[in-house]
């Protein structure tokens, strides 16, 4: 067993891993393509369009490893059975549910893989990608009116909630343009504080710079029109909000861990905000190594197709479409599910499941009928 072991695993990662690379080299040189754009401009040159380019390829190989392991194994395994060489492992006592478990045991190792990419590698690089950007376009703006956060606290004063608006982030990774609001338990508004920029702590404090304050009277107060207006070159202001949720706000989401998902989708939800989308973004990111594994299970009835079904190029232009067809239904379901509003983890966790049963039905009318 461990020389078929052996035989097996050689071959099919050996498949996958070319997939990948070619994959992989695809997509930098339209990375780079698309950079080369901009070289020239504010100091940036080729070295610069080349180092952004390779700070994609994490985020690639992550989105493309399961397609590439459907590939590389569909290879493989139709490769062996044109050649007989499966035929012979199957002669010689490799059952069915004796192939099953050796190729669950690989995608298992290539859901790890994928894993780590995803939640170690892949964020790191896209910040670094995100900072490189930043350098040469001045911050990170956010389009439309920015991003918001919400946040509730006790004060001395009674119960307060604040909306804060920010509109990017600068050079160095301080935030620009803040917006701050603070109302009542009533719903009325108390003050706002405009900022240039800013820092969180990671107690959660906020250091604003060039911040201007206006405080409106209360109704207890008879003159409605005297607003207070101050201005401060910094100010401290203490919030309850961590700087990861701050990140999380004004970063792409490619930037986040399946940790900081939760930790954001958690922080929409307590603060009655709209969290569906996070919510399915960290089920898709938590689920999704487990498609190596049904990548491998769909890939393991073209073993039992004979070799006269159909030729090894034929076979792997199936499974490219397979793949093709996994990441659509995939998309699609992740946007019909926040139009429907069904639950995250079934929206995730559906096109797995459907092409897993699908791979397995196969698989088990190839063994009984043919």
């Amino acid at each position: 067993m461990k020389t078929v072991r052996r035989l097996l695993y050689r071959d099919i990662v050996s498949s996958v891993m070319f997939v990948a690379l070619a994959f992989l080299s695809l997509f930098f040189f339209i990375d780079f393509v698309d950079e080369l754009e901009d070289v020239g401009r504010r100091g940036r040159t080729i070295a610069h369009a080349v180092l952004a380019a390779l700070y994609e390829l994490p985020g690639h190989f992550y989105e493309l490893f399961p397609i590439a392991v459907l590939i590389g194994t569909i290879y493989a395994l139709a490769r062996m059975a044109q050649s007989s060489e499966f035929t012979i492992l199957r002669t010689g006592g490799l059952g069915p549910g004796r192939a099953l478990g050796l190729l669950a045991a690989l995608g298992t190792a290539f859901a790890a893989v994928t894993f780590v990419i995803g939640d170690y590698a892949a964020p790191a690089s896209e910040r670094l990608g995100v900072d490189l950007k930043a350098r040469f376009s001045g911050g990170v703006k956010i389009g439309g009116a920015g991003a918001w956060l919400k946040e509730r606290r006790s004060t001395p004063a009674g119960e307060r909630s604040y909306s804060i608006n920010l509109a990017g982030t600068g050079t160095g990774g301080a935030l620009e343009g803040i917006r701050i609001f603070e109302f009542d338990a009533d719903g009325r508004l108390v003050s706002r504080i405009a900022a240039r920029e800013g820092r969180v702590a990671d107690d959660g404090t906020w250091t604003l710079n060039d911040a201007e304050t206006a405080l409106w009277p209360n109704a207890a107060e008879r003159d409605d029109s005297a607003v207070r207006q101050s201005r401060e070159a910094t100010l401290t202001w203490p919030s309850t909000l961590k700087p990861d949720v701050v990140a999380a706000a004004v970063l792409p989401v490619a930037t986040m861990t399946t940790i900081e998902l939760w930790r954001y989708s958690q922080h929409l939800s307590g603060q009655a905000q709209a969290s569906q989308t996070h919510e399915i973004r960290f089920w898709k990111k938590a689920l999704y190594p487990l498609a190596c594994l049904v990548m491998v299970a769909l890939a393991l009835p073209f073993a039992y197709l004979h070799a006269r079904a159909g030729s090894v190029s034929l076979k792997v232009f199936g499974g490219i479409m397979l793949g093709i067809s996994f990441v659509l239904l995939n998309n699609l379901a992740g946007h019909v599910g926040l139009l429907r509003a069904w639950t995250p983890w079934v929206v995730a966790a559906t096109p797995s499941l459907l092409y897993l049963l699908l791979s397995l039905a196969a698989f088990a009318w190839l063994v009984r009928y043919r």
